[in-house]
């Protein structure tokens, strides 16, 4: 047995306003109609408060409005509030993204894709009894956010096994850095570690082509580079595990990093960091330009994660 809510309405038909008012807020509340004026929910702080709105409303109009606690199997109405259509619409939405994700759309497929992931919030808030559609929808979702971080960063490195030898951080002062030029979420988030916490006067060159990195530079994120993947590791957890650096919120932020450049689970706030290291990366064409404005972001990052695992710090 569980509890369910049940809301009857009679609403004035004089009054267009307020009944469109209450179906909107009756359909964002994901209750299901078992007639006309006559709707249910399952018992749950959310779904009550909104049904106590609309009580509200209805009654301060002259209408007539109750408010019930019906207790009954879950299997008697469960069927009621079975999202799979719309889970099945998102997810064809989702397959067109995918099918026309190029490198050259890149930056404007993730635009639709944050919609979808606002769309697939919404919808996952009212799924009261979640399943499988809901699992594959985040599933594809996460897929398509790790195909256009690889669309936007062209030649992305493949792992390698290898053990991570612990480095000095003295021994790679005042020294030349090289990366595959235009940037993305790895990549700029090394450039920022290292002058944050390496290197503080460290120089980067921007490479067409992994091949073109100078003998004395210290290559990072592209194959054969000396810090790049290893294992699960992207290049910068690699070169966090390799200097030892340890800080309140790093490790919130390379979960960040690490989500946005191959995939895994996803952070909460990874979708409005892509967001706004997309509009950079797109209005900044200059790397090292680039690169500076971006350490603002991820210092600005740090400094919140830090805050909230020591609020009273």
């Amino acid at each position: 047995m569980m509890d369910w809510l049940l809301l009857i309405l009679g609403l004035p038909t004089a009054n267009a306003t307020e009944r469109m008012r209450a179906w909107r807020a009756l359909k964002a509340s994901g209750a299901a109609v078992l007639r006309d004026g006559v709707y249910l929910l399952p018992e749950q702080r959310s779904g009550r408060e909104v049904f106590e709105a609309v009580e509200r409303d209805v009654l301060a109009i002259n209408g007539t409005a109750f408010l019930l606690s019906l207790p009954e199997r879950e299997e008697r109405f469960s069927k009621l509030f079975d999202r799979s259509d719309e889970y099945a619409r998102l997810m064809a939405e989702i397959a067109g993204c995918r099918a026309e994700l190029a490198s050259d759309n890149a930056l404007q497929t993730a635009r639709q894709v944050r919609k979808l992931r606002k769309a697939f919030g919404q919808l996952a808030a009212i799924d009261f009894f979640p399943g499988v559609p809901r699992a594959q929808a985040d599933s594809a979702l996460q897929e398509l956010e790790a195909a256009i971080s690889r669309a936007l960063s062209c030649d992305e490195p493949s792992a390698h096994d290898q053990v991570i030898t612990r480095l000095e951080r003295i021994d790679y002062q005042g020294r030349c850095w090289a990366t595959r030029r235009r940037p993305w979420v790895d990549r700029l988030a090394c450039a920022w570690l290292i002058r944050r916490f390496i290197d503080a006067d460290a120089r980067f060159i921007w490479l067409g082509s992994p091949d073109d990195c100078p003998s004395d530079a210290l290559g990072f994120d592209f194959d054969g580079a000396t810090f790049s993947h290893v294992g699960e590791r992207v290049s910068f957890e690699t070169l966090i595990e390799s200097f030892a650096i340890q800080q309140p919120g790093l490790s919130r932020l390379a979960a960040v990093v690490h989500y946005l450049d191959v995939g895994g689970s996803q952070p909460s706030e990874a979708p409005g960091i892509e967001r706004v290291l997309a509009g950079l990366r797109e209005s900044i064409g200059d790397d090292d330009q680039l690169t500076t404005v971006a350490g603002g972001i991820f210092d600005g990052l740090l400094t919140a994660f830090a805050s909230e695992e020591n609020p009273n710090g």
